[in-house]
């Protein structure tokens, strides 16, 4: 599983990153996770707002803090897809 994290580098960024990293470290997942900063690769990528989270190219959020849960449920779903 490839979790990307989209933003420049803003507090709503940080924080998204702190959230993501927190689940994924404290549910014990496979996931990698790529912090995306540049504003050419952000615009190419199709995301219109900021922060946003990819997993495995799939846009989950964009332009809010996701939720400890919501990265979970996230999380859950995809191994339960690659099962």
């Amino acid at each position: 599983m490839h979790i990307r994290i989209y933003g420049p580098g803003c507090a709503r960024c940080h924080e998204t990153e702190r959230v993501v990293e927190d689940v994924v470290r404290e549910s014990r997942s496979d996931a990698t996770l790529e912090k995306i900063s540049g504003l050419m690769e952000i615009a190419t990528s199709g995301i219109l707002s900021v922060p946003a989270v990819t997993i495995d190219g799939k846009i989950m959020c964009q332009g809010r803090v996701p939720s400890r849960a919501e990265v979970l449920g996230w999380l859950e779903t995809r191994r339960q897809d690659k099962s």
